[in-house]
């Protein structure tokens, strides 16, 4: 058989027409392979061609395109779709080095950027989501994802790449560029478990994000192979600076025996060090703390902020060169990249 069974709930719904994302599904292939079929693309295997045809005949799926053209067609526009509130996308510095690395590649390659936040939707519609799919631009970059978004982005029916490994649904299915959260942190907690530091807690990321998830698993991994992993050591923030410092303080208020703190992003790691300031906790003398990003404000604040280094204007550069070669057809496959992090020691810690 060339087809899988669709899920009724997808195609019955009437206001909603059969999206390219339906076609891959059905023709059990990839959704890149699917756009390079129906864009006439020639390197793909004729059994591959005939499954996708098949699929589109069988679903009644027809293309929106702005009149006839001899040949594959482009906008030459690119969505960075960033999947927060503006707020947050203006306020962290993290959203302005992946967009310049992304927007250095896609520059060089003739790509305009169309910057998408994923606002809310209204009334069920998500005016972002109408711009990923159709003609509108040639391919999506897809930025800081949550595990709600997984449904939504499933019915993206233009080539697609993650920044980061998606939550809630299945990373074999996308093309994505991330960096090794779980080794980074693991790499942390045994610096300060070298330094002597006996009672080490971390404010955690998002549980709905692969960084929140993947940096507390490495905390808990190198903790646990000391035997020293404490659950009660555990809380969580949004990555911002207003959550690292108001978690610091719950958990100091709790366990004021802490002395050392690993936490998941540098704007809460600062966070961090005003509530200990506020306290009157010396760092590193009294309590060791240690961030991840090295954002450009590890240099400033005092004492000078150690922290897990990742490459993040290289990550966007990256995810940006694997988008533009699922749109021109030169990967077949989805590919899933990881890219390495280091320690990177200050006086915090």
């Amino acid at each position: 058989m060339f087809f899988r069974e669709v899920d009724a709930a997808v195609l019955n719904l009437t206001d909603v027409r059969p999206t390219l994302a339906d076609v891959a599904h059905a023709a059990g292939v990839s959704l890149a392979t699917a756009s390079r079929v129906l864009s006439g693309f020639h390197h793909v295997r004729p059994e591959t061609r005939r499954q996708v045809e098949q699929a589109v005949d069988r679903l009644g799926y027809v293309r929106q395109r702005a009149g006839r053209m001899p040949g594959p067609r482009r906008t030459g526009l690119v969505a960075v779709t960033v999947c927060e509130d503006g707020g947050r996308l203006f306020a962290d510095p993290y959203f302005s080095r992946i967009l310049w690395g992304i927007n250095r590649e896609l520059a060089a390659a003739d790509h305009q950027v169309v910057l998408l936040t994923m606002e809310p939707a209204r009334n069920g519609k998500s005016a972002a989501l109408r711009h990923l799919r159709g003609d509108h631009v040639d391919g999506a970059l897809i930025v800081s994802m949550h595990a709600r978004h997984a449904a939504a982005l499933e019915r993206v029916d233009v080539p697609m790449v993650i920044a980061g490994r998606p939550v809630g649904a299945d990373p074999n299915r996308y093309s994505y560029v991330d960096v090794d959260n779980h080794g980074g942190a693991g790499q942390a907690v045994r610096h300060l478990i070298e330094a002597g530091r006996t009672r080490i807690a971390t404010l955690a990321g998002p549980k709905d994000m692969s960084a929140g998830v993947d940096r507390l698993a490495g905390f808990r991994d190198a903790l646990t192979a000391a035997g020293r992993f404490d659950p009660g050591l555990v809380v969580h923030g949004d990555f911002g600076l207003p959550a690292g410092e108001h978690a610091a303080l719950r958990l100091l208020d709790r366990r004021p025996d802490v002395d050392a703190i690993f936490a998941a992003s540098d704007l809460m790691a600062v966070g961090v060090l005003r509530a200990l300031r506020r306290l009157g906790r010396r760092v590193p003398d009294d309590v060791a703390v240690i961030g991840f990003d090295n954002a450009p404000i590890c240099r400033t604040t005092d004492p000078p902020l150690t922290t897990v280094g990742q490459p993040v204007e290289e990550a966007g550069a990256r995810s940006a060169r694997e988008l533009l070669a699922l749109i021109d057809g030169t990967v077949a496959e989805q590919r899933q990249v990881v890219l390495d992090t280091e320690l990177v020691l200050r006086e915090s810690a």
